[in-house]
């Protein structure tokens, strides 16, 4: 981070050389005057000169002001005050963010910078936290926040630090759980995850599982455990999940039981959805018949185990019974 701090600070020691440089063609103007070269010469280098005598005077200071040249470098930063937007944000404080993470020949931040970004605040770039920041940023590829992104969203969020972003977590979370918000940031996420350089239309299989789990962090549906093993068994052998299908499963977890009582191969669901309520049904059939034969297996066992014990009594009274009878 040493040398990312040292980029953010380049801006205002540029900008304090630049003053120098007005500063030193300022006082060049005087000695030009003094060798008599010309009229037009005196004439330029006059109002320096004339200010100096008539401020010894006591006279027009007005004039003096307003031709003596401000140096910016002396009267603080004021580019702070001249870069606040109407929320109070500094965008120069954001840019300078920007900056210190971007690429070096990319204007966008990318995998590595994505990596120290993430790090500088605290979180794992695989959480949900990440996946709702760049939901907030309408960030098009993972890994990857280009200038306008980082600035509009940053903006949106009202931060132009790591803290003010870190502070706006817990609100970004809570926003995300509204309904339509929600529905938003689920079809946000698989647009999210395509990989736009390569043209994808569908994502990868274990992308799509990976980004499933990843979306449903907060409010996780009882069915979905259950369709990322049918997923993960890839009993149709499928290699991508469509943006239909994604869009639709959310739909599917609203619409649908969790003992999928109700589901009908009659409405428009997707046909993968048909294969997985009959591999599911089947399986919890399955289930359920292992279950009941181990209970009937135990019952034997059982059984079995009091068999021996009954027959001992039953023996041990009939030569009670001869024993009684001998006397």
């Amino acid at each position: 981070m040493g040398q990312c701090v040292t980029k953010c600070k380049n801006p205002t020691s540029s900008l304090g050389s630049k003053s120098g440089d007005k500063d030193s063609s300022s006082k060049s103007h005087p000695k030009k005057g003094s060798g008599g070269g010309g009229s037009h010469k005196e004439e330029l280098s006059a109002p320096c000169s004339k200010a100096t005598s008539e401020l010894s005077n006591g006279t027009k200071a007005l004039e003096v002001t307003v031709e003596t040249p401000v140096i910016p470098a002396l009267m603080g930063d004021p580019r702070k005050d001249e870069f606040l937007d109407a929320d109070g944000l500094s965008l120069l404080r954001i840019e300078e963010l920007f900056c210190c993470y971007k690429d070096e020949r990319d204007d966008a931040i990318l995998e590595e910078g994505m990596e120290r970004f993430c790090n500088d605040l605290c979180v794992d770039p695989a959480e949900f936290r990440v996946l709702v920041l760049a939901w907030k940023f309408q960030a098009a590829t993972m890994c990857k926040f280009t200038r306008k992104e980082f600035v509009d969203g940053c903006k949106a969020i009202q931060a132009d630090s790591l803290k003010g972003i870190c502070s706006r977590f817990p609100c970004m979370l809570l926003d995300a759980q509204g309904e339509e918000n929600f529905k938003d940031l689920y079809r946000f996420t698989f647009q999210f995850g395509l990989d736009a350089e390569e043209g994808q239309r569908s994502l990868q299989r274990e992308i799509a599982i990976a980004l499933w789990r990843l979306v449903f962090t907060q409010d996780t549906p009882s069915i979905l455990e259950r369709w990322l093993d049918f997923l993960g068994e890839n009993p149709s052998g499928i290699r991508g999940i469509s943006r239909d299908t994604w869009n639709m499963f959310l739909n599917f977890t609203q619409a649908i039981g969790p003992d999928l009582t109700n589901y009908s191969e009659d409405e428009a669901w997707p046909s993968l959805f048909d294969t997985f309520v009959e591999w599911e049904l089947e399986r919890r059939k399955k289930e359920e018949e292992q279950a009941l034969m181990a209970k009937e297996e135990e019952g034997r066992s059982t059984d079995t185990e009091s068999s021996p014990s009954t027959d001992r009594l039953e023996t041990e009274g009939s030569r009670g019974s001869q024993t009684w009878g001998g006397h």
